[in-house]
C-alpha cells in the first residue's frame, strides 16, 4: 500500500560525517504567472549542481508536471548553483546582463553560504520580475490535507503531519510557537479534523480570566454562588462538552485555577462554583502559549499533562520559502483580481522576502493590508514604512525597486539601505566586535552599522580570529552558556564569539532550547 495523502511524511535526512544533512530545494516565492507561487524544485542530497536560467530546472507541485521558470527576463545563461563536500552552497553568477540579486544585494562573481545560512534560506531575485527561496527540505512535497495550514516548507509540512496524527485522538495538545505564528488556526485544523467536528470549538484568551472570577468562567456557577450571580451560569467546560475547549495564552491562566484545570484533565471532573456535586466533562483541552512556562513559576503538574503531545508551530523566518505563498493567499483575501496580482509590484515582495517577520504571519498579513490600500490610493509603499525593527531586515532590495524598463548590470553594486558603503579594509576587528555587540549579534544590524553589505560581513567574520562559527564549538562551551546566561540567545552568542541567527539554528538541531 502506498497512500501518500495518509502515511507519514518521508523524511530526507541522511548522515554524512557525523552530521545530518537534507536534500537542497528551491521554491518559487514571486512569478509573474501568480499560480506559479510555491512550485518547488528538488536538488541534490550530497555534492552537485542545479543550473538556474529560463529552461531549467522543472518546477513542480505535487500531482502536477514540472515546468521551467520561463519568464523571458530571465537570461539563458545559467546561475550555477552548488553543493559542496561540507554542506556549504556557493552561488556563481551567470555571465549575462541579467539584474541578479542575492539576500537584497547584487551578485556579481561567486558567493558561498553555510549550512546554516542555507537554513535561513537564501533568496534570490531574477531578472527583476522572479524571487525564487534556496533552502533545505526534509520532508518531501505533498498536497495539503489543511486548506487553512499554508504552506511548501518542510516545517509547515510537518507541523500539518503531527496535527493529522493527533486529531483522531482525545490527548491533550500544547502548541508551542511565537505571537502571530498561527497556532489558533492550528488548534481549529485539529478540532476540524477530529471526530469532534460537529460539535463546539470554545476558545478563551487566558489572560482576559480576573483572579476573582475565573473558576465561574470556566467551570460555571450556581445561583448566589458569589457577589452578583443572581442566576445560574454556565461555564467553557459545559459550553465545550462534547467538542474542544482551547486554552490560548496558557501562561496567563490565574494561579488559582490552574490545580482545578489540573483535576479536570486527570479526572474529566470539575465543580461549579458554590455547587454540592461534581460535574462531568468530555472536552477536549488544546493549550497554546508563546512563554517559558517552566520558568514562569506555572503549575509544573498541570504542564506535564498538557504536554501529553506537543506541537511546536515554526517562526516566518524558520520558513522563509513560505512567504511567496502566504503573502499571495493574503493579497487575494484583500479582492485584488488576477491583473492586480500580477501587477503588485516585485520590489515590495523582495523586501517583504527579505525581512525576518518578529511579528510572524499576523505581522505579514497586517502589512500586506496596508500596502494594498496605499497601492491603491496611488501612493509607493516601502516595507520601512509599516515594520519598526529594521535590525532583523537584510539589505533593503535594489534590483526590485529599479523599474523593468531601466535593467541593471549585475556588476553595479547597491548601496544598504542608503548607508553610506565602506571598504573591508576601514573596518577593524573591534570595530566589527563592537557592532555584532550592540546588536546582540544580529548579522544584519551590525551590517547596517558598518554601511557593509551581509556578504562583505560575512568575509570579516570568517577572517576574524575570535569569532567561531557555532557548529564548531564544543558541547560543553553551549551547555556552559545556556546554563550561565538562562538561555537568553544574544548574551550566549556573545559570550561564545558566534553570530546569533547561526546560535540558534545549531541549538535547534542539537535539540536545545535559547530564548
Amino acid at each position: 500500500m502506498n497512500d501518500v495523502d495518509n502515511t507519514l511524511t518521508t523524511q530526507l535526512f541522511s548522515q554524512k560525517n557525523g552530521i545530518t544533512s537534507a536534500l537542497l530545494g528551491l521554491t518559487i516565492l514571486w512569478h509573474p504567472e501568480t499560480e506559479r507561487i510555491g512550485e518547488q524544485f528538488i536538488g541534490p542530497a550530497e555534492e552537485g549542481e542545479i543550473e538556474v536560467c529560463r529552461y531549467t530546472p522543472l518546477f513542480f507541485r505535487p500531482g502536477q508536471d514540472g515546468i521551467a521558470l520561463g519568464h523571458r527576463a530571465i537570461a539563458r545563461a545559467p546561475l550555477m548553483v552548488r553543493r559542496l563536500g561540507d554542506d556549504s552552497v556557493e552561488l556563481a553568477a551567470p555571465d549575462s546582463r541579467m539584474a541578479l540579486e542575492v539576500n537584497g544585494a547584487v551578485l556579481s562573481g561567486t558567493r558561498r553560504f553555510t549550512r546554516e545560512e542555507i537554513g535561513g534560506g537564501v533568496v534570490l531575485g531574477l531578472g527583476g520580475h522572479v524571487l525564487l527561496c534556496l533552502h533545505w527540505m526534509t520532508s518531501f512535497p505533498r498536497p495539503n490535507l489543511f486548506p487553512g495550514l499554508l504552506g511548501v516548507s518542510s516545517g509547515a509540512i510537518a507541523t500539518r503531519e503531527l496535527i493529522r496524527q493527533v486529531a483522531g485522538t482525545d490527548l491533550a495538545v500544547l502548541l508551542l510557537g511565537e505571537t502571530g505564528t498561527g497556532k489558533d488556526v492550528a488548534a481549529r485544523a485539529i478540532h476540524q479534523a477530529s471526530k469532534r467536528s460537529a460539535h463546539p470549538l470554545v476558545a478563551v484568551n487566558m489572560a482576559t480570566l480576573s483572579e476573582s472570577l475565573a473558576a465561574a468562567d470556566l467551570f460555571g456557577a450556581v445561583k448566589g454562588a458569589y457577589t452578583g450571580a443572581q442566576a445560574p451560569r454556565q461555564g467553557l467546560f459545559a459550553e465545550a462538552d462534547g467538542g474542544t475547549l482551547f486554552l490560548d495564552e496558557l501562561g496567563d491562566t490565574p494561579a488559582s485555577v490552574q490545580p482545578m484545570l489540573l483535576r479536570v484533565l486527570e479526572t474529566g471532573c470539575y465543580r461549579p462554583l458554590g455547587a454540592s456535586a461534581d460535574a462531568r466533562t468530555t472536552a477536549r483541552l488544546i493549550a497554546a502559549t508563546d512563554q517559558d512556562l517552566d520558568a514562569r513559576g506555572f503549575n509544573q503538574p498541570l504542564l506535564r499533562r498538557m504536554e501529553a503531545f506537543v506541537i511546536r508551530v515554526p517562526t516566518l523566518r524558520e520558513r522563509r520559502e513560505d512567504i511567496g505563498v502566504l503573502l499571495l493567499h493574503m493579497l487575494k483575501g484583500c479582492e485584488l483580481n488576477s491583473a492586480e496580482l500580477a501587477a503588485f509590484p516585485p520590489a515590495l515582495v523582495s523586501e517583504m522576502c527579505n525581512y525576518d517577520w518578529p511579528g510572524n504571519i499576523r505581522q505579514l498579513a497586517n502589512v500586506a493590508r496596508r500596502m494594498v490600500m496605499a497601492l491603491q490610493a496611488g501612493e509607493r509603499p516601502v516595507l520601512s514604512q509599516y515594520v519598526h525593527a529594521p535590525a532583523t531586515a537584510r539589505p533593503a532590495s535594489a534590483m526590485f525597486a529599479m523599474s523593468a524598463e531601466q535593467p541593471r548590470s549585475a556588476s553595479q553594486k547597491a548601496p544598504l539601505d542608503g548607508a553610506p558603503r565602506r571598504k573591508l579594509a576601514e573596518v577593524s576587528n573591534d570595530d566589527l566586535l563592537g557592532a555584532l555587540e550592540e546588536h546582540g549579534w544580529q548579522i544584519s544590524g551590525a551590517a547596517q552599522q558598518l554601511g557593509l553589505s551581509r556578504p562583505s560581513l560575512y568575509k570579516l567574520i570568517e577572517a576574524h580570529p575570535a569569532i567561531r562559527p557555532a557548529a564548531l564549538i564544543p558541547r560543553e562551551e553551549l551547555d556552559a552558556a545556556l546554563s550561565a546566561h538562562g538561555r537568553d540567545l544574544a548574551r550566549c552568542a556573545s559570550r561564545l564569539k558566534t553570530p546569533s541567527e547561526a546560535l540558534r539554528r545549531h541549538l535547534r538541531v542539537l535539540g536545545l532550547d535559547a530564548a
